[in-house]
């Protein structure tokens, strides 16, 4: 059995991953904080030990590790928020380049949250905008740290990912908890673009990006046609039979973020962001369509 390990897997994302790896017949190994299963190993993304064995002769290093975003941007938190992605990237290189049989394949997570706010300009890997504050920073910073490591045996890739829907997990939870009470109408203009994935599409990707040898560099992965928050919030509603959607201004929003200690940055960024690189390369998406993503997710969660 090939070996993968995915590094901060005990989340939401790792947990989807690790399910649909295992039902491939992949051998999975996870590096966590917290460990609870049989293929749980211990590490604090601080310091070297017994995990930097599982790392010999692994196929593929997948890392999601990094703090959430969903919190308040305080002082602590921003560098709790930089250090998790930052120092765990160069433990991970370090640990690779001291394997005698490093890794084939390492993907690192980043994020589409590292372009620009644009509502008309569509942002793929090759042209999309990079600007300049605290997320976009935290980004770019944590694509250099990977990009800086050097391993001549280990073919590199990175993955901006764009929100993921899930049954489990992630973003949809909040947003059906919020529609079923009412206030579920568009947030903000409702007009800022929200580029999504589904999580089988998730790690479809991951599948397709580690079966063809020849692709490497970076990758958006999201749907290639972004919806927008007036839409998404509407099909939830439709989807959850709930008629009423009381829309939260921006005054509203950022202070409701205040309270459940977030940030309203989260829902009102216009991520308009596209997967030129995955379709190039002949990726088909399985959902592609909003209403189709979501009466499938929130069939599951009933």
């Amino acid at each position: 059995m090939k070996k993968i390990i995915i590094a901060g897997g005990s989340g939401f994302l790792g947990q989807v991953l690790t399910d649909h790896l295992y039902s491939k017949g992949y051998n999975i190994k996870v590096l966590t904080r917290t460990p609870k299963l049989e293929h749980d190993i211990y590490w604090n993304a601080k310091d070297f030990g017994s995990w930097c064995k599982e790392l010999e002769g692994a196929e593929v290093l997948i890392n999601l590790t990094g703090k959430s975003v969903d919190c308040r941007y305080t002082e602590k938190n921003k560098q709790l928020i930089r250090t998790s992605r930052i120092d765990s990237t160069h433990l991970l290189g370090l640990a690779v380049n001291l394997c005698k049989t490093p890794p084939k394949i390492w993907i690192n997570s980043s994020t589409a949250t590292i372009y620009k706010h644009s509502y008309d300009h569509q942002m793929c890997e090759e042209n999309g905008l990079i600007g300049n504050d605290f997320s976009m920073n935290i980004a770019k910073s944590w694509e250099e740290a990977f990009n800086s490591i050097v391993t001549p045996k280990t073919r590199k890739i990175i993955i901006r990912t764009s929100i993921v829907l899930g049954r489990n997990g992630g973003a949809l939870i909040p947003l059906k908890r919020i529609t079923r009470l009412g206030l579920g109408g568009k947030q903000g203009t409702g007009y800022q673009k929200v580029s999504w994935i589904h999580e089988l599409d998730f790690v479809r990707t991951l599948d397709f990006l580690i079966n063809n040898e020849h692709l490497k560099g970076t990758f958006n992965l999201c749907v290639p046609e972004p919806t927008d928050n007036h839409t998404l919030m509407k099909t939830i509603r439709k989807l959850l039979k709930i008629p009423i959607g009381i829309p939260q201004p921006v005054p509203l929003l950022k202070l409701g973020a205040r309270l459940i200690g977030t940030e309203a940055e989260l829902v009102l960024k216009s991520r308009n962001v596209v997967p030129k690189r995955l379709l190039d390369n002949g990726f088909s998406f399985t959902y592609v369509n909003i209403d189709e993503a979501l009466s499938d997710l929130l069939k599951l969660m009933e």
